[in-house]
């Protein structure tokens, strides 16, 4: 008699229910210190949050929930194919941004938190372009033979459009809604002044450059390397 096959588990959806309750926790536990906090820090007093922190928490938890459909929504419209590897890989990204990074003061509690996602996120980034040109190049009737140059330029240039915008959005939010997201104040609510001012933007923009161009030098070296190869005949 024959043992019944064991099913295998699908960590992707396990990791996506992990990170999806986690966001909603932070999103409720936001909304309550939100009444809770201070308006103003006491500047004689530890340093502890005020409501902008929270507001910037909620809205960021939020955006982490509505991120999190993306990439599923995508694959389901466009018809990309997007490995499951890179999916987990994506879902473990928010956790460390939002969950670890927002509401447990990773970004404060531990150096170089900050540079660490940044990295992540750029290298993730360069992979998602790589991740485009074949998919849309697999939808097409007719196949275009696209160079391992232009692909990796275009995964370089991929990344880092999205951390463009991603700075553009952390500064409309920091203007409308007063937060910190760029991080152009200190604990104590002091404003940096000139250069200090842009470590934190252009800091980001360098380390995702940095990561993307890794990554996109990588899968070019790889790609060429194959060409080279002789194909074995049958």
């Amino acid at each position: 008699m024959q043992k019944p096959e064991r099913r295998k588990v699908d960590w992707s959806k396990l990791i996506f229910a992990f990170v999806f309750v986690s966001l909603l926790m932070s999103v409720a536990y936001a909304a309550i210190r939100i009444v809770q906090a201070p308006s103003v820090a006491i500047f004689d007093q530890p340093y502890e949050k005020i409501k902008s922190d929270y507001v910037l928490m909620l809205i960021m938890c939020l955006l982490g929930i509505a991120v999190m459909f993306l990439p599923s929504l995508l694959a389901k419209q466009l018809k990309w194919n997007i490995p499951k590897a890179a999916m987990v890989a994506y879902l473990i990204f928010l956790y460390c941004a939002l969950v670890l990074g927002e509401v447990q003061d990773f970004y404060y509690k531990i150096p170089f938190w900050d540079v660490i996602l940044h990295a992540f996120s750029g290298g993730m980034l360069a992979v998602l372009g790589l991740i485009i040109i074949y998919s849309l190049n697999e939808q097409q009737k007719v196949k275009v033979n696209l160079s391992p140059l232009f692909v990796a330029v275009f995964a370089f240039c991929f990344a880092l459009t999205i951390g463009a915008l991603w700075e553009i959005y952390e500064f409309t939010c920091d203007g409308l809604f007063g937060v910190n997201s760029q991080k152009y104040l200190l604990k104590t609510n002091e404003p940096l002044i000139g250069r200090a001012a842009l470590m934190d933007t252009m800091k980001d923009m360098i380390v995702d450059a940095v990561a993307a161009f890794f990554v996109s030098v990588g899968y070019y070296v790889a790609s060429r390397k194959q060409k080279s190869e002789p194909s074995e005949t049958p």
